[in-house]
Formats: C-alpha cells, structure tokens, sequence
C-alpha cells in the first residue's frame, strides 16, 4: 500500500521510515521516498529564478496538503498499517519505536532493524500570514479537536514555524501528532517480525518546548528546532527584526499565543507514555526493552559516525571519508556502499554547523581524507542560517578533498534539485563495497563499553540502557 492520502511524505518521519525501509528491501532510496519519474521536473527548477523556485517550493508543499473538514475521516490506524507494510515479511532481533534521528537511522540499517516512528506529520490546508502564529492556533482549533476525537491513540502537536517553514505555512499549517500507545497494527507487527525474546529499541528525543493547551491531547507549539532561538520565537531580537524586515512583514516580532507549559517539541520530542505502553506489551510477551535517550536530535551522530569508522576498521575497509547529510537528506544503503562514514545534521543552520565542526575538531578523533557535504534546502534565509563560505570553511578541514555533494551552491537555500542530486551523487562514489552482514545488539555493547573505557564523558547527553529483561535473563545498563 502507499502512503496515506493524508500524511506528509516529505517530513523527517515519513522519509527516514522510507530510508530504513529501503535499505531493508535492499533499495535505492530515490527522489527522497518519491517518484524517479519526479527527478527531471525537480532537476529542471535549477532553470527558474529565485523567486519562482520560491513559489514552487510552496506549491510542492500545497499538493500534499488535506482539507481541515476532513479531520474526522482521519483513521491513525491506517499509518500503522502503511509502515508495517514498508517492511520485509521476516523475523528482526529488535525493532525500534519512537523519535526521529537521523543519526539513529543509520544505527538502525547498521542492525539491519525496522523503525516504527512516534510523530507524523498531517499538512492541513489553512492560508494564514506567516508571521500570525495566533491566527494559525485559532483556524487550527476545530479540526485539531475533531482529530483527536476520532484517534484517541495519539496526541496533537500542532506547530507554526515562520522561520524554518515560511514557505510551507503560507499553504499549509503543521498537525504532528504522537502516538500514545502501540495499537493492534504494530502490536501484531512486533509478535510476528520480533524474534522470540527480541529487543524493542525505544528511541527517546528528550528536547522540549513550550506550548499552550488548547484541548484534551491537543497543544500549540509556537517556533521549532533550528536558527531561531525558543526565546526569539515568543520575544523577538534583532535578528528576527531582521529578517522580518527583509521578508516584508508588517511585524518586526512574533506575537504568539501565551504559553502555559512546555510538552515534548512536537517534530523531534518523545512522549513517554508510548513507553509505558511498550513495557507493558514487552512484559506480556516475553520481549526486552532497551531505551536510547538522547538530549536533542543531534546528539547522537558523533556516536553513530564513531560506531561506522570502527565498523569499517574492523571490516579492513579505509575509515578516511565523511558523508555530511542533513534533515531527510540522507541514504543509508549509499552510504554503506560507498563506505562513508555518516554524520547527520538536523538543518543547515549555526547549531548544526557547530556540531559538525566540533565533531571534526575533536583532538581524539582522526581527520578525514575527503569530506562530503549535503544540505537540506528549505527556501528560507532564515534566522541562524550558515553561508555557504562558512561550510566552506568545514570542508577545508579535509586532508585531501572537502566538496559539497550535488548542491549548486550559488542557489542556496533554494536548489530544489539537492533533494535528488544527493542521493545520486552519493550512488556515484567509487569504489563500491559490498553490504555487510548487519551489527549486533553486541557488536553495538562492545563499542560503547570501549568508547565508556577511553572516555565515560565522549558522548554527552546520549544514554543507552535496559528497561525489562525477560524472565532468566541477565540486565545491563549503558
């Protein structure tokens, strides 16, 4: 079956779920998870000026869209059955569930497992002023409401982002939700595909945001991870003056909804009592539970870049070349054929270059020969927006070749054709290798009992460790 009618294929869930899939099938991960036949219209817009790329980006968005009278039609059960049938029919020693990572995408096609995502992201139709975040939560209260009337499974995050997503939210406005529990598709997807006595990897992005409730399992998010800060978003700053400024906006600050808390950041956060209800399933069924928490969606890619290059180390293949990739610009399969070691990025902005360059600049970490370098195209000069001249900067830090992988980097941030450019440059490299037999659960222990060894702090803010063991069987916390 195909994606569902009202989901977002071109999201971070949608499309690692589609990565991981692919590689599992043994695929090309193409046109991110879309039509080939898409690749020629979408290379074409390099031909188009800026600003009719622009309008092209919000028209892409536009056709994935659902109306919002359409709220109560909306089964969530239908998703599950779409990503259980992404999979290979075979057994898996662990399956993993929750937050979207791209860093964890390539741990899970490492172990050669399936990922159920927590958060996917419904666009709904609603024409609003960017730069009225008010006006978004007030247009999204009735079909948010009947949503999560008819899907009591799940709960909403409903988001509106004028910074990253000021192309998108001119047609559409953001509905994640979050599952809450497991439900009959993916209960009898885990009892049929899990090894008896196999592992549930619960992947835990801990990064939260402020919201303001606005009905039962239903909360508005105001601003989202990337240049802006949480704070500029509900305060405003210079930079945000600016770059209002410099769009056109009648405003020189956002002013949102007042928020009364914060809840698990709505694309990224994981809601724990989609936990709660794996350890009850993993209890009644003889499985274990293992949790990988992580303090904010980066954080595991140096871990995961370390895990590859030892990896590849211990396979006797060379360990000198770096795959850059950002947001849903990745391809796990590529990768591993072209024995690059992967390093995720969440977006193209100043957070993100500051932890590849920390990355790189580690004093424990050897350098790498050849340094490549994707970045996600949004359409926006947003807020924390990184130049060009300053990725520049990272590459040079290459001992022999750094160079930006299928961007035409004069177009950036609007080189819609990067999103198929990528994965083909990547299918390119030379030499090719052939696919390993995956990790193990403890092929992925012995690494971070020897990284634990050399350094207990190298990887802040990721932990791993075990929730349930089934009866007779030992327990070890990471």
């Amino acid at each position: 079956m195909g994606i569902p009618p009202f989901l977002a294929g071109f999201d971070s869930s949608s499309g690692m779920l589609r990565a991981n899939a692919c590689f599992l099938r043994d695929e090309p991960f193409t046109a991110m998870g879309e039509s080939r036949l898409l690749e020629v219209p979408i290379t074409a817009t390099r031909l188009l000026p800026p600003r009719v790329r622009e309008k092209v980006f919000i028209g892409s968005g536009a056709t994935e869209t659902i109306s919002p009278k359409r709220m109560g039609r909306i089964d969530m059960e239908e998703v599950s059955e779409w990503v259980a049938e992404e999979y290979p029919r075979r057994r898996y020693p662990a399956v993993a569930v929750g937050s979207a990572c791209g860093a964890l995408t390539h741990l899970w096609t490492a172990l050669g497992v399936p990922w159920l995502p927590q958060t996917f992201l419904i666009p709904v139709r609603q024409r609003v002023h960017p730069d009225d975040p008010g006006g978004a939560m007030f247009r999204g209260l009735e079909p948010g409401a009947e949503l999560v009337r008819r899907n009591p499974e799940i709960q909403l995050h409903h988001m509106h982002d004028a910074n990253q997503d000021r192309m998108m939210v001119r047609a559409l406005t953001y509905f994640r939700v979050k599952r809450l529990e497991l439900g009959p598709t993916w209960e009898r997807f885990l009892l049929d595909r899990l090894e008896p006595g196999g592992t549930i990897i619960v992947s835990e992005c801990a990064t939260r945001w402020r919201t303001t409730r606005v009905g039962p399992r239903h909360v508005f998010q105001h601003g989202a991870l990337g240049g802006a800060t949480e704070e500029e978003f509900h305060h405003g700053g210079p930079r945000v003056a600016e770059y209002l400024e410099r769009y056109d906006s009648p405003v020189r600050r956002w002013y949102g909804p007042e928020p009364d808390g914060d809840s698990p950041e709505a694309e990224w956060g994981f809601e724990p009592a989609l936990r709660e209800d794996i350890e009850r399933f993993a209890r009644a069924n003889g499985f274990r539970v293992r949790r990988v928490v992580f303090d904010e969606p980066e954080a595991p890619s140096p871990l995961v870049a370390d895990l590859y290059r030892d990896w590849y180390a211990r396979r006797s293949l060379p360990t000198n070349r770096l795959a850059v990739s950002s947001f849903i610009l990745t391809e796990p399969r590529a990768t591993l054929m072209a024995g690059a070691v992967p390093f995720w990025m969440k977006f193209n902005t100043e957070v993100s270059h500051r932890a590849l360059r920390d990355y790189l600049d580690a004093e424990h970490r050897e350098p790498f020969d050849e340094i490549l370098l994707g970045l996600f195209q949004n359409g926006v000069e947003a807020v924390g927006l990184t130049t060009i001249d300053e990725w520049r900067d990272l590459l040079g830090r290459a001992h022999r070749k750094g160079r930006f992988l299928g961007l035409r980097t004069r177009a950036h941030p609007r080189d819609l054709a990067h999103f198929v450019r990528y994965g083909a440059a990547l299918r390119r490299l030379r030499p090719h290798h052939p696919l390993p037999e995956p990790l193990t659960l403890e092929d992925l222990d012995d690494f971070l009992e020897r990284a634990r060894e050399e350094d207990e702090d190298r990887y802040p803010g990721v932990r791993f460790e075990t929730l349930h063991e089934p009866v007779g069987s030992g327990s070890r916390r990471r």
